[in-house]
């Protein structure tokens, strides 16, 4: 039994930003901050994804180390990892896809998963409603990002916003977060909280909106918080900071806390991630739920 299991491409990312001479290449995709976000406030994780042989034997051992259970991982022959350039001007961020590795089926999902929660979170279209479907018969708690369902890819692989909306998803999903922009998208509605009440009109119990520095928002049990965000001390890298953010609330919200603390708590593993390029500090424990309870207790 798993606290969490994490469905959705592992990537590599090549970062640029005014910043860097040159790109740094870095893993990337959800699972890896996502998982690695909950691991550090002691859940049990665990990964379904593909990716290719190119996917470096380093970031698998990293992974491993790190205590991230990769029996889910299919390295697959004669295909590329996806791979993503990511360019940032400011607030800005462009998305380029150079690779995509092979779509996640029914059939990559074992017969014996067991879990807690598990989290959907595609970055390229790699997972179908029927992969949806098979997760549900095994979650307790089904999360769900849809960035991944959300994008388009021009003959350059440059992402662009596209529409989306599919009810029989979104009916099983017990979680649904996302970004400010997405649920506007998804739902058609530009005021927050009417777009949030649609979300949950689906059969959602928690809906959640990031709105980066600007912290983020819950619509749970009829009710809607505003949690703001943690200073980090310094924003250098915000890629994954969502991801982190989801982790961390998802392996509080498993332990049963109070879900404005696990808001919190994700707000305070999001402050860590953006301190550092790629997937390098995440903070332990301890100052993670220093961070958090600073807003919990003062903000919140």
């Amino acid at each position: 039994m798993f606290d969490l299991v994490v469905v959705g491409h592992l990537a590599i990312d090549s970062i640029l930003s005014p910043e860097t001479v040159v790109p740094r290449h870095v893993l990337g995709g959800p699972p890896t901050y996502v998982s690695m976000a909950a691991r550090k406030l002691d859940a049990k994780v665990s990964v379904i994804s593909k990716v290719g042989e190119d996917f470096p034997e380093d970031y698998v051992g990293w992974l491993k180390v790190n205590g991230i259970d990769l029996s889910g991982l299919k390295i697959v022959k004669n295909v590329s990892t996806t791979r993503f350039v990511l360019t940032y001007e400011g607030e800005e961020r462009q998305l380029q896809l150079t690779s995509r590795a092979s779509p996640i089926t029914p059939e990559d999902i074992p017969d014996s998963l067991e879990s807690r929660a598990i989290h959907i979170s595609p970055i390229a279209n790699e997972l179908s409603a029927s992969v949806v479907d098979k997760l549900r018969t095994f979650a307790e708690t089904l999360s769900l990002d849809p960035q991944g369902f959300m994008r388009r890819f021009d003959e350059n692989g440059t992402v662009f916003p596209k529409d989306w909306k599919d009810n029989r998803i979104l009916e099983q999903v017990d979680i649904c977060k996302s970004s400010l922009d997405e649920i506007k998208m998804v739902t058609g509605l530009t005021n927050l909280r009417l777009a949030m009440e649609r979300i949950r009109d689906y059969g959602v119990k928690t809906v959640i909106a990031t709105m980066g520095m600007k912290g983020s928002a819950m619509l749970h049990e009829e009710k809607i918080c505003s949690i703001p965000a943690c200073a980090p001390r310094a924003l250098l890298d915000p890629t994954g900071a969502g991801d982190a953010f989801t982790g961390a609330f998802l392996a509080e919200y498993v332990k049963e806390k109070d879900p404005v603390w696990c808001m919190c708590v994700g707000s305070a593993m999001a402050s860590f991630v953006v301190e550092g390029v790629g997937p390098r500090i995440f903070g332990e424990k301890k100052e993670v739920y220093e961070r958090a309870s600073e807003i919990y207790e003062k903000d919140v």
